[in-house]
């Protein structure tokens, strides 16, 4: 294994780790159909580094493991960060567009999968699923475009994509 791999994987599994502490330390906010999951500001991490779908995905697989919902929020709730990561990585040119990404997928998805769990109405669990993440999603566009002046973060960063990064 290169040197440079094994720094990926290095950074990858710290990402998982700070997505997974993040959304239990904050448990009661993290699961429930208003949830802000404040770990889901990391998802922004793709914008720079694609390899990073791979980090923010098993950390989330690895938090949804403590969901009250179980196997279908280990299954879709999992889905639906591993696509909004993938759409963040592939499809967003400006960072604006990368922090809506992760709002659309959780809403569609975890709406359904709360819909299919607890027989509500789709719209409404869309809907309120939808306003928490995009709180979330707000706030941590605007750390990322606080943390993009400093130059320490940036070289820490080391971004491979978007740059320079538009927001």
């Amino acid at each position: 294994m290169t040197e440079n791999a094994t720094k990926k994987i290095a950074a990858n599994a710290v990402v998982a780790a700070l997505y997974f502490v993040l959304t239990i330390a904050l448990g009661s906010l993290s699961y429930s159909a208003i949830q802000f999951r404040v770990a889901e500001c990391l998802m922004l991490l793709c914008f720079f580094r694609k390899d990073f779908i791979w980090g923010l995905t098993i950390g989330c697989f690895l938090a949804n493991l403590a969901s009250p919902v179980g196997w279908p929020d280990w299954v879709f709730g999992t889905l639906a960060t591993f696509l909004s990561c993938l759409f963040i990585s592939y499809l967003s040119p400006r960072m604006l567009l990368a922090a809506i990404w992760p709002v659309v997928f959780n809403a569609l998805i975890v709406g359904a999968e709360l819909t299919f769990v607890f027989g509500d109405f789709f719209y409404l669990n869309a809907l309120y699923v939808a306003i928490g993440e995009l709180a979330v999603l707000a706030v941590g566009y605007v750390l990322f475009l606080l943390l993009m002046r400093n130059k320490a973060f940036m070289a820490a960063l080391k971004p491979t994509i978007h740059l320079p990064a538009k927001w």
